[in-house]
């Protein structure tokens, strides 16, 4: 990580040019913190005041902080917030260790308790220098002992990327940008490609010293937590960056970025499955969490592509055997029912099941398997689930851990205690169709000899084949259809809808193959895994890669 003080908010002296009563503008004309004692305002009353703080106060408490911030006051803008403690030193080393000076800052009229501002500044070090402009708001409340309408500090206050912890600083980059490349040589970049934003911060992080370039100048949030890469917010002198190869492939991930921007929450991942590599990554909103490597959560019934190779390895059902599909079924005290309580006619296939989506299929053989830790056991040693991952980037591996009676049967249809991302789930689909566990990377190993995870063993060929009709039935006549008609080739797929507790709508997901390329996605609240997962995954597929 980068050396230097950690920092904080405010540089340089500001003076007020603006006024009305906290609505104006604010100017810092010099470079230098210290000095010029802020404006405060306080009750003189001693009866302490209670309920939310009224419109004036919300008003004058706003002024007063910007005053004080804008004249570089950072103990009278401490003073007016409801942590001095922790306020003081971020606003005190907003312009030292920062190096933002000039700062100009224009409030808005409040949102009930909320005053929303931008910021417009400059950044200078080492002879070079460039504007910061961003938006962040503030939230006046009422002080717990005094009853004074206070600032409710935290640090996004000063800048809305900076957290608890994190420090705001400028200089010389200690790592090297990088030149990220797709498969392809073509370069990546986060203006770009949004959602490869926290994924370039990592790679900078890991692979910017061997990667040939040499430093820059930048402000940058490094974050509390060492092993997040640093936000980098402005460069100011690029310096020369590395070159990083990685498997991503731009067409794919320019789908993947226009599918996941149709829906309020949304993640997708493609890979290949002959290889591992890593295809495309995309999320809406996109976070430094990134959910489509790093969630967890209940994938639904996508999981029975899991549940359905174990049941086949233990020649419990067949693609094409009888299975028992009911509109509902008990199991330990815990009852099960298909959507919308359908049940299949005496005779239907195990191919059906699955196509459909038939959940009590499933759970009326869990006795049969003999074993309660069998699904956790086929999840690790054939699928690699749960085990480290060294993908080149921070990944959450899956989770299927060792369950009994009615966890047990919630399990299988992809409830319960199962955790999945949508990487995880493109990885299921791909060792599936492929037979064998390849672990997914961004970067090829070759690039720090990193060791990758292996699984204990591959699926035998027939229940590869078996599973591969299931998936392909799915896409033309099953649950899958729809999504899929518009994606050619070898295809398949398996829809699921997670319930989870406190939403009204079930989680949308999608699994999908067509050829040598393999795509899952989430959706939150979006339904039926058909219905909105599903044109994710197939704008994917219909890009390649």
């Amino acid at each position: 990580m980068r050396s230097g003080a950690k920092v904080a908010v405010v540089g340089g002296a500001f003076v007020l040019v603006a006024g009305g009563i906290g609505y104006g503008a604010y100017s810092v004309l010099g470079d230098t913190a210290g000095g010029g004692g802020g404006t405060r305002s306080a009750s003189e009353s001693s009866k302490v005041k209670t309920g939310p703080p009224s419109a004036e106060e919300i008003a004058q408490t706003a002024k007063g902080f910007f005053d004080a911030w804008a004249a570089g006051d950072a103990a009278g803008a401490a003073l007016l917030t409801n942590n001095e403690t922790g306020a003081q030193p971020v606003l005190s080393s907003y312009g030292e260790d920062a190096h933002i000076g000039k700062v100009r800052i224009t409030p808005t009229p409040p949102v009930g308790t909320k005053v929303p501002y931008t910021v417009e500044a400059t950044v200078a070090f080492g002879g070079k220098s460039k504007p910061l402009s961003y938006a962040s708001e503030l939230t006046v409340v009422r002080g717990l002992t005094t009853g004074k309408a206070l600032v409710d500090w935290e640090p996004a206050v000063v800048h809305p990327q900076l957290t608890d912890g994190a420090t705001l600083k400028t200089g010389e980059s200690s790592t090297p940008a990088i030149e990220a490349v797709d498969r392809n040589g073509t370069v990546l970049t986060k203006e770009e490609y949004p959602s490869l934003g926290p994924v370039l911060d990592t790679l900078r992080q890991k692979y910017g010293e061997a990667s040939g370039g040499s430093a820059g100048i930048e402000t940058w949030i490094e974050p509390a937590d060492a092993s997040q890469p640093d936000v980098n917010l402005l460069t100011l002198s690029k310096g020369k960056p590395g070159k990083v190869q990685t498997t991503l492939d731009a067409n794919a991930q320019a789908a993947a970025e226009r599918a996941v921007k149709k829906y309020a929450q949304a993640s997708v991942v493609a890979v290949k499955p002959s290889t591992g590599a890593i295809r495309a990554v995309a999320n809406n909103p996109v976070t430094e969490f990134n959910v489509a490597l790093q969630g967890k959560q209940a994938p639904g019934s996508t999981l029975k592509i899991m549940t359905a190779a174990m049941l086949l390895e233990k020649g419990l059902v067949t693609a094409n055997g009888a299975a028992e599909c009911p509109k509902d079924v008990l199991y330990q005290g815990r009852s099960f029912h298909n959507l919308k309580n359908f049940a299949l006619p005496d005779g239907s296939t195990f191919t059906q099941s699955f196509a459909r989506s038939c959940n009590t299929a499933f759970i009326k053989l869990i006795d049969d398997t003999k074993d309660d830790a069998a699904l956790a056991k086929e999840a690790r040693d054939v699928f690699g689930i749960g085990l480290d991952w060294q993908t080149g980037v921070v990944t959450t591996d899956g989770s299927v851990p060792e369950e009994v009676g009615g966890e047990a049967a919630a399990q299988y249809i992809g409830q319960g205690t199962v955790q999945m991302n949508a990487l995880n789930m493109a990885s299921i689909t791909a060792t599936a169709i492929t037979g064998a566990f390849r672990q997914p990377v961004i970067v090829p190993q070759s690039l720090d000899d990193r060791k990758l995870a292996r699984a204990s063993r591959s699926l035998p060929a027939s229940v590869t084949q078996q599973l591969r009709t299931m998936m392909r039935a799915t896409a033309a006549w099953g649950t899958g259809a729809k999504a899929m008609a518009s994606v050619g080739g070898d295809k398949g797929a398996k829809t699921g809808s997670a319930e989870v507790d406190g939403q009204a709508t079930s989680n949308s997901w999608f699994t999908g193959f067509s050829d040598d390329l393999a795509a899952a996605a989430v959706v939150q609240t979006g339904g039926h895994g058909g219905d909105a997962a599903g044109p994710v995954v197939a704008e994917v597929l219909r890009a390649g890669g």
